[in-house]
């Protein structure tokens, strides 16, 4: 999406728009660098190079999403979070996200990513619905999205391999209304806190 301008900042993590000058760190940083991720998130590590950069170059022009890169304190790109197939009519969207290295999980970076995405979804985008699918298998996501108001829709059964055994595919989804009263709460928290 063009224009975007808006980026958040914690612990010296940045989350970000995309640009056009991240097309190379971008393919050195996510593609093939982790087999754990890519059987977490679904990935395939075979991408060439010329694939991952005309994905990216689409991604900058599209207006029916908003991707944003997750910059580590040495400003390496350690993920994304992903706004996706936004339909502007019924306003509701896809998200998803990927820490490419398993080895910076379970920081609170992910989470943060999580949070700060959902309120864009809703805060500037405008948006009624926002959806994700995530894996049976990947149970420490289904925890983040719970926590960040994610609601389980339903169960797509032994819908994804997973080595030789299969796992679900979990639908997960929130609302602009319930993401108004996580925020509130959230907040409150905030306050409290001292944030």
């Amino acid at each position: 999406m063009k224009n975007m301008e808006q980026s958040w900042e914690k612990d010296g993590y940045t989350l970000r728009p995309i640009r056009e000058s991240d097309g190379q760190a971008y393919w050195n940083a996510g593609f093939g660098v982790d087999p754990e991720v890519d059987r977490l998130t679904g990935s395939r590590s075979d991408f060439t190079r010329e694939e991952v950069l005309a994905h990216f170059h689409r991604c900058l022009e599209a207006e029916d999403r908003a991707d944003f890169l997750i910059i580590g304190p040495d400003g390496r790109i350690l993920g994304e979070s992903v706004v996706n197939e936004i339909d502007w009519k019924t306003r509701c969207g896809n998200f998803r996200i990927a820490l490419f290295r398993s080895d910076i999980c379970g920081r609170g970076i992910g989470s943060w990513a999580v949070r700060m995405t959902r309120d864009f979804a809703f805060e500037r985008l405008g948006l009624h619905r926002l959806e994700l699918d995530v894996f049976s298998f990947n149970p420490r996501a289904v925890r983040v999205y719970e926590k960040a108001g994610f609601r389980r829709e339903g169960v797509r059964r032994e819908a994804v391999l997973d080595g030789a055994s299969y796992g679900d595919d979990i639908l997960m989804a929130i609302l602009e209304d319930e993401w108004r009263e996580i925020r509130r709460t959230e907040q409150i928290e905030e306050r409290t806190l001292g944030l």
